[in-house]
């Protein structure tokens, strides 16, 4: 049973004329729950509402947020905290109302830990026929409108494909259909850069803030999807699962090699047990 809280009262129904059912005018975070507790919530609260900013979308106090998702997660050990924000209830056409009132949405959601393999061997992964377009005006927010994303994941049900890359259509890769990616180059990290597209992600951010912490040299620039051949390693990142080495891309292996091994011990150390050492 998923135990959801909307506007503070429990429930599971929205308005019919709500604008993130309507229009997809809103923002989301899915939040790792390890044990009861929230995992790295200050960030993802630090995304949401530097999106709802940007957006113009009314927010509540962080405050409000950590209060409602306390009372959530407290007796949970392993489990997913769903944070919608929308801008709430509006007339018909895309303009949005003058003064709006926005709705959230606090959502637990249980969870069952992801296969010990995928960290320690790594996961094989495919490229998606479906591309991400452009959109700078939304790049890097978590938006409510995945469509792009449904649409890549339905490309394959083949079980032992874990992940799918989207490229945009001009040929450079972006990111997984849930997840952001990196690639090591002669010792130096690299990922996509984001200014015209794809999220950013909250693993991204503290991967790179653990990759400087630990002297690593790391540029977030464009990455032609053929570039991926000539890459040392390459691996993948969301909130919930925190790390996940490639270990193949089509015919193409790589090793599970010494950056992401010292960058999986790093997130260990800061509180990602999933990444810890076999």
């Amino acid at each position: 049973m998923h135990n959801w809280l909307i506007d503070g009262v429990a429930g599971d129904r929205i308005a019919v004329d709500d604008r993130g059912f309507t229009y997809a005018d809103g923002l989301f975070e899915t939040i790792a729950v390890r044990d009861g507790q929230l995992r790295f919530f200050d960030y993802h609260l630090d995304r949401l509402l530097n999106g709802a900013r940007q957006l113009n979308i009314p927010a509540p106090e962080r405050e409000l947020f950590a209060d409602e998702a306390g009372d959530l997660v407290k007796e949970s050990e392993y489990a997913t905290l769903k944070i919608i924000l929308t801008r709430g209830t509006g007339h018909r056409g895309y303009a949005p109302p003058v003064t709006a009132t926005s709705s959230r949405l606090l959502g637990l959601l249980p969870g069952v830990p992801p296969a010990r393999t995928k960290y320690i061997d790594g996961i094989v992964v495919r490229h998606c026929s479906t591309s991400i377009g452009h959109s700078p005006a939304t790049a890097g927010l978590k938006t409510l409108g995945r469509l792009e994303q449904v649409l890549a994941r339905a490309e394959w049900e083949d079980t032992a494909i874990t992940e799918g890359l989207m490229s945009t259509t001009d040929g450079y890769v972006i990111c997984g259909t849930m997840s952001n990616l990196f690639l090591v180059r002669h010792g130096v990290l690299v990922t996509p850069d984001l200014t015209t597209c794809g999220i950013n992600g909250v693993m991204r951010r503290i991967v790179l803030e653990r990759a400087a912490r630990i002297g690593l040299q790391w540029r977030a620039e464009a990455v032609p999807r053929d570039h991926l051949g000539a890459a040392d390693e390459l691996f993948v990142t969301n909130s919930l699962i925190g790390l996940w080495p490639v270990r193949r891309i089509a015919d193409r292996t790589y090793p599970v090699g010494a950056v992401t091994r010292s960058l999986m011990a790093e997130l260990a150390g800061a509180g990602i047990s999933e990444c810890a050492g076999p």
